[in-house]
């Protein structure tokens, strides 16, 4: 975090200001931020330039793995919402100005039943801000990434100048992207004014990379250019529609750290959710149980269908009891190398040991049959010794089976 005083801070703004904000004209115009007209012709971007944008950040998370994310200026939360599926992710802010909390009752945000059938494996937690991106909150630093969308362009000189100095500065955070308009595409609509209305600016591309390259050697940063939605053939020179700086942090010459610095929380939260996750003991125990039941299920299914023998006082299926269909053919062939199931009487019992190689169970207790035991032991019935499952050999599912194979030559000696 940066901990130099107001002084110094206001004399960095002074000179970043001299240097890149003189370009800057205050204009008004027709909102175009959608490009859809050159000249008289349609630009058509497939997919549209809004979405370009967000599946490059989701891009960059699918390559980095980010767990924090941060989303100044969300909007209609579009892109909290997409980054929400990453499994890394497991906690999403959104600051936006506009912010409002009736807003945020519900809504796509909000975990679905989906979320509870089939838990995250690792906790998730949404919470929404109403703030400015250039207010300091200690709640949002140290993140893996803060996302600044066509987010720069709205902020008056003054707050373009402190901009830096929170982000940067005071969140630090391991990277940041920002992206912002490229007016040098500008002329290639039907009249040459700023996107939206409330533009503040609009920079060429020699403008925004001055003002990141700046930015980035003040605060420590790396940045690299790129965009998205590419110019229609013949207009190759104007670059991309929207332009944008991904910083990232230089670990060796991290900013100075703040930590004498106070916690300020100005941010007022809107809106949060937590979704459920493996992490959680409730969630964990009941998916394990539900992939073991249904394994258990399957292979009793199979049991009752296929031939069997009577050893001792068991009985033993002669076929494969393992399902053919969602395992790779090394699962099938791990699985068959485990203790099979039998049934003695009308009771049918499965190895822990078999159902520890399924993958899904596998996976679960991270191949732990003491940890497959001590959950399944809470809501099934063991045997004996603690090492299968016992359950009814006939059920509601199974009695038609049961009734066919009466009455067929089942058993083989």
């Amino acid at each position: 975090k940066y901990s130099g005083g107001y002084g110094r801070a206001a004399g960095v703004r002074c000179a970043l200001l001299s240097r890149w904000c003189a370009p800057l004209v205050v204009r008004r115009g027709n909102s175009m931020d959608h490009c859809e007209t050159l000249s008289k012709k349609v630009i058509e971007f497939k997919p549209p330039v809004y979405e370009q944008r967000y599946y490059f950040v989701k891009n960059l998370v699918n390559q980095h793995g980010h767990k924090k994310i941060a989303d100044l200026g969300f909007g209609d939360a579009t892109l909290l919402w997409m980054l929400k599926y990453h499994r890394c992710v497991q906690y999403l802010v959104g600051v936006d100005i506009a912010a409002k909390p009736f807003e945020w009752g519900g809504g796509r945000l909000s975990p679905g039943m989906g979320s509870y059938i089939i838990p995250r494996e690792l906790d998730l937690t949404i919470t929404l801000y109403r703030g400015s991106a250039v207010q300091k909150d200690s709640r949002l630093c140290g993140f893996d990434l803060i996302t600044c969308i066509e987010l720069i362009e709205h902020l008056d000189s003054e707050d373009l100048a402190k901009f830096p100095e929170v982000v940067f500065g005071y969140f630090s955070p391991g990277m940041v992207v920002i992206s912002t308009p490229n007016s040098e595409f500008n002329p290639l609509f039907p009249a040459s004014t700023f996107r939206d209305p409330d533009h503040r600016f609009e920079w060429n591309r020699k403008q925004f990379q001055m003002w990141a390259l700046d930015v980035a050697k003040l605060y420590h940063y790396s940045v690299e250019f790129s965009g998205v939605g590419d110019p229609p053939a013949g207009a190759e020179h104007v670059g991309y529609c929207t332009q944008i700086g991904v910083f990232q942090k230089n670990r060796a010459k991290p900013t100075e750290s703040s930590i004498s610095e106070p916690e300020e929380h100005v941010y007022e939260v809107v809106y949060t959710t937590s979704y459920p996750s493996l992490q959680q003991s409730r969630y964990f125990r009941f998916t394990l149980s539900i992939e073991a039941v249904k394994a258990i299920d399957l292979m009793k299914s199979r049991f009752l269908r296929g031939p069997r023998r009577k050893e001792g006082d068991r009985v033993v299926p002669l076929g494969s009891c393992t399902p053919q269909h969602g395992l790779t053919e090394a699962q099938r062939a791990e699985i068959e190398q485990s203790p099979k199931p039998y049934s003695v009487g009308e009771k049918f019992y499965v190895p822990l040991e078999r159902l520890l190689a399924y993958p899904k169970v596998n996976h679960l207790v991270a191949g732990s049959t003491e940890k497959l035991r001590t959950v399944l032991a809470e809501g099934l019935r063991l045997n004996g010794d603690q090492t299968a499952v016992q359950v009814e050999l006939v059920d509601y599912r199974t009695q038609r089976l049961f009734d066919e194979h009466l009455v067929s030559p089942a058993l083989e000696s």
